[in-house]
């Protein structure tokens, strides 16, 4: 008989599994060294653009996607697919629990070929596809430069609705500079007026579009409607500003760090129409900075 304050073997022995059990579950629960830090997951219309970790891809797409899966991203907009075919790239986004909402293809790629655009873009079973950029003197962009993108959008849009996507145009900062050929007409203003809204949406590049002395939330509600997607990240505070469209990898910080006015911006944002939102790190040090930026939107109902 054992004595009165001794637990029986048995019992002893279940005590010390348990307690082993709750360590192993502790220590699986640590982080990985050079693991992306854990965090709350996203809300479903926040996403990772995933330009953000273009060095990473560059070196490994499977464990570049697998980070992505470790900020608990769920959708993301892609900006190439870094040597796979589309079907490749969508077969090892869905191996990560990863879906591809919009795509970024270049002005020259659907100006040589919608129909293989759309056709790439239907491999990675996107909604949206976004032009990132229309090709310019580094110096300038015309608003006659600008009537022949739209133009072009138009037709390219009413190609790519009759697929059942959508085509869309992101600002890059270097639209908003007055044409002074022009009469000072801005380049931009002329592209939201003659593109189609059914046919061309905007995505807006919050950044930029501060960078550039522009305001975010003044420009979202002088086109509500047109705005379907934002990338989000900031400025840094007392970083010059201009319409060129460039700036140092060191003026992008996380957001909610920088001058960016997000609480206003997120309300301009919904009333505007904005669906979906991206984050988009092109600083020195992402993998540390999309953590942060995570941190800071989860106050945000996006």
């Amino acid at each position: 008989m054992a004595n009165p304050g001794q637990a029986p073997l048995g019992r002893r022995a279940a005590i010390q599994w348990l307690l082993w059990l709750t360590a192993g579950g502790l220590l699986a629960r640590r982080p990985l060294l050079g693991a992306p830090a854990p965090v709350n997951p996203p809300s479903a219309h926040l996403g990772l653009q995933l330009w953000s970790l273009r060095n990473q891809f560059k070196e490994n797409v499977p464990n570049a996607l697998a980070t992505t899966e470790g900020f608990g991203f769920k959708i993301i907009e892609t900006a190439g697919t870094y040597g796979l075919s589309a079907g490749d790239f969508h077969t090892q986004l869905e191996a990560h629990g990863l879906k591809a909402v919009s795509a970024h293809f270049g002005y020259a790629e659907l100006d040589a070929s919608v129909a293989d655009v759309i056709a790439r873009a239907q491999a990675l079973g996107v909604e949206y596809i976004i032009v990132p950029m229309i090709p310019h003197h580094p110096l300038h962009f015309s608003a006659a430069e600008a009537r022949v993108a739209a133009a072009k959008f138009n037709a390219w849009g009413a190609a790519i609705q009759a697929s059942g996507m959508k085509l869309g145009y992101h600002t890059h900062g270097y639209e908003f500079t007055p044409d002074q050929a022009s009469h000072g007409e801005i380049p931009f203003e002329v592209l939201a007026a003659e593109t189609h809204p059914d046919l061309v949406l905007l995505q807006m590049d919050v950044f930029w579009v501060a960078h550039a002395g522009v305001d975010p939330v003044q420009l979202l509600a002088k086109y509500p409607g047109r705005w379907r997607m934002l990338h989000l990240k900031d400025l840094r505070v007392g970083a010059p500003t201009d319409a060129s469209g460039a700036a140092p990898a060191t003026d992008d910080v996380p957001v909610g760090q920088g001058r960016i006015p997000w609480p206003q911006v997120f309300a301009a944002a919904r009333d505007a129409g904005v669906i979906y939102y991206f984050i988009e790190d092109e600083s020195v040090a992402p993998l540390q900075n999309i953590p942060t930026s995570l941190s800071y939107l989860e106050s945000f109902q996006l």
